[in-house]
């Protein structure tokens, strides 16, 4: 099967069926149709209370009224499916010398080499394209399928590059923070987005899409698969499913933000599932602080995203897993 043959080597043994276009899946039965708190951009104002409440209940929400159009996000999609179904050598190919980042089996900030030495139950089921926005001119536009999706993310980016900065405003205000202008809290120029393919599997046991974690970012912006649901949250000690519905994006809290807040807003823990009928493609706008920016907060030391970053990575290399904020707590016999 061509799409099965894209796929990297260490994904191909899923013991997959062909995609049933009708997935009967049951759904919880205890969940609400669509529990996610629902935020209007257009009227931010009048939903105050609304965000703060989603920031701090949730750090999470669905945001309709975007302003981004629905023509871009479907063919965001339709070329997305185009891209991964080239061939597993042309993908890396395409990002070899570049600044784009082909990944899989592991999270962006892994080396998708370490894929090749953990067991089948340790790895994400999960291929995608890490792409820094102010690198787009470096994407390799030899092939029509990448200039089309280039270009695309250029129009993208001037949209969610706008919804950021209006949401971490309000949030600001809500906050009351005392930020210095002349800091950039929220820095537009760290903009990245990664595109993800998600295989489907008849056996959803083997292991997760994307295992259990929370952005580091700021703010991350998601446009889920419109047909495929997968992703899920943990709130009030339970997973609920992310329904994919049209037109909308989803918003979610990271450890940037929650640092920021004091805690007062949550950084979401969540994890994508594998579908057993459909692979499922989804595309995410991450947003950071600027580099020189130091992070202060009563909750935590004073560190830079930089720091926080190589933390990360470090953990994730000496004990297989990210820790996140609790590496930067504040001593309580301080």
């Amino acid at each position: 099967m061509k799409n099965f043959e894209s796929y990297p080597p260490v994904l191909r043994h899923l013991d997959q069926q062909p995609p049933n276009p009708d997935p009967d899946e049951k759904s919880d039965p205890n969940q609400d149709p669509d529990p996610v708190p629902v935020i209007d951009l257009g009227c931010l104002e009048d939903e105050k209370k609304k965000l703060e409440e989603a920031c701090k209940d949730w750090g999470l929400f669905r945001l309709v009224n975007h302003g981004v159009p629905l023509t871009l996000l479907n063919k965001l999609e339709e070329m997305s499916k185009h891209l991964f179904s080239m061939s597993f050598e042309c993908k890396e190919e395409a990002c070899s010398g570049t600044p784009v980042t082909y990944f899989w089996g592991t999270p962006a900030l892994t080396p998708s080499g370490t894929a090749l030495t953990r067991g089948p139950q340790n790895i994400n089921w999960v291929e995608g394209f890490d792409v820094p926005l102010t690198q787009l001119s470096h994407f390799n536009s030899h092939l029509p399928t990448l200039e089309s999706i280039r270009l695309l993310l250029k129009e993208y980016e001037t949209h969610l590059s706008r919804i950021a900065t209006t949401l971490f405003k309000a949030m600001r205000k809500n906050l009351e923070l005392n930020l210095k202008p002349s800091k950039s809290y929220l820095s537009e120029k760290t903009g990245m987005v990664r595109v993800y393919r998600y295989p489907h599997c008849s056996d959803s046991s083997v292991g997760w899409g994307m295992e259990a974690h929370t952005d580091s970012s700021i703010l991350s912006i998601l446009n889920q698969d419109q047909q495929v649901s997968g992703l899920q949250v943990f709130k009030d000690d339970h997973w609920l499913t992310v329904k994919p519905i049209s037109s909308t994006l989803i918003v979610n809290l990271g450890d940037m933000m929650q640092a920021i807040s004091d805690d007062r807003y949550k950084s979401v823990t969540h994890r994508v599932k594998i579908n057993k009928h459909r692979e499922r493609i989804s595309i995410c706008y991450f947003v950071f602080p600027g580099e020189e920016v130091v992070i202060e907060s009563s909750k935590y030391k004073p560190f830079t995203y930089n720091e926080f970053r190589a933390q990360v990575q470090q953990d994730i290399k000496a004990i297989g897993y990210k820790v996140g904020l609790a590496r930067f707590q504040q001593n309580e016999d301080c």
